[in-house]
C-alpha cells in the first residue's frame, strides 16, 4: 500500500483509493503525528482531520480509536482526542530500549555486514548529511530512520531487526524534534560507524554506536518534556 504523503508545511495529501480506507486514514494520521506536523498535545477535531484527508468522519473515528489503543492517542472523556505527550520516563524508557538493540546491531554488523550493506549505508550517509547541511529537516529524520534501519538488517539478526522495528516509529517520533540541534553532528557520528562496520572491528562498533544514541537521549531531556520542537529550532 502507497501510504499518504505529507508537504512541507505538514498537510497530508487526500488518502488514495482503492487502499483500504480505514488502513490508509490509519497510516495518514500516524504519519502526521510521528513527523510531529500533529505535535503532542493537539487536540484532533474529527471534521478537521476528515477534511484535512478527504475523507468522511467514520474511518477517522476508527483510526483514532486504533492510535488510542496504541498509544499515539489520548481519548479525554468530555475533551476529545489529543496526541499524546510523552513523559520523561517513557521518552528514556524507550531510547534506553533503542540504544541496546542498536549498539548490539553495531556490533554483529561489523561482523556480518556484506560489501553490499557497506554500499548502502554510505549512500545512505551521504543522502542524511546532504539533507542536515541543507536544514531540510523531515528529509534528515526520514534520512536517518532509513540509516539505522539498514544498519541492523546488515546485523543478519532477524530476531533483532524484528524488535528494533517494533520501537522504529516511536524513535523518529522522538527524534524528529532534535534533528535540527543534532544536525550534521549526528551524521559525523554515523560516519565512524560505518568505518568500525567496514574495518570489522565490533567493540569500536558497538562503543561508537552506544556513544551516538546516548547523545540523542541527552539532547531529548535538554529539549524538555514532551519534546516541544518549538524549542530545537
Amino acid at each position: 500500500m502507497t501510504s499518504p504523503t505529507t508537504t512541507a508545511g505538514g498537510a497530508a495529501d487526500p488518502v488514495r483509493r482503492p487502499a483500504p480506507l480505514r488502513e490508509a486514514v490509519y497510516e495518514a494520521l500516524l504519519d502526521l503525528i510521528t513527523t510531529r506536523a500533529l505535535p503532542p498535545g493537539r487536540h484532533l477535531v474529527e471534521t478537521e482531520l476528515a477534511a484535512r484527508l478527504g475523507v468522511s468522519r467514520q474511518p477517522v473515528r476508527e483510526a483514532l480509536q486504533r492510535l488510542s489503543n496504541e498509544g499515539w492517542v489520548d481519548l479525554r472523556p468530555g475533551y476529545g482526542a489529543f496526541v499524546h505527550t510523552p513523559d520523561e520516563s517513557e521518552a528514556e524508557q524507550l531510547l534506553a530500549v533503542r540504544a541496546l538493540l542498536e549498539t548490539e546491531a553495531a556490533r554483529l554488523a561489523a561482523r556480518n555486514a556484506a560489501p553490499e550493506d557497506i554500499a548502502r549505508l554510505r549512500t545512505l550517509w551521504r543522502q542524511g548529511a546532504r539533507a542536515a547541511g541543507e536544514e531540510r529537516v523531515e528529509a534528515a529524520v526520514t534520512a536517518n530512520a532509513d540509516f539505522h534501519r539498514a544498519l541492523i538488517a546488515s546485523s543478519a539478526n532477524t530476531v533483532l531487526a524484528e524488535l528494533a522495528a517494533q520501537v522504529d516509529r516511536r524513535v523518529r517520533w522522538f527524534y524528529a524534534p532534535i534533528a535540527r540541534s543534532r544536525g550534521q553532528a549526528s551524521w559525523d557520528e554515523h560516519a565512524r560507524i560505518i568505518d568500525a562496520v567496514e574495518a570489522g572491528d565490533p567493540a569500536t562498533a558497538a562503543r561508537l554506536m552506544a556513544d551516538h544514541t546516548e547523545r540523542t537521549r541527552a539532547a531529548y531531556r535538554e529539549l524538555g518534556e514532551g519534546g516541544d520542537s518549538s524549542k530545537a529550532v
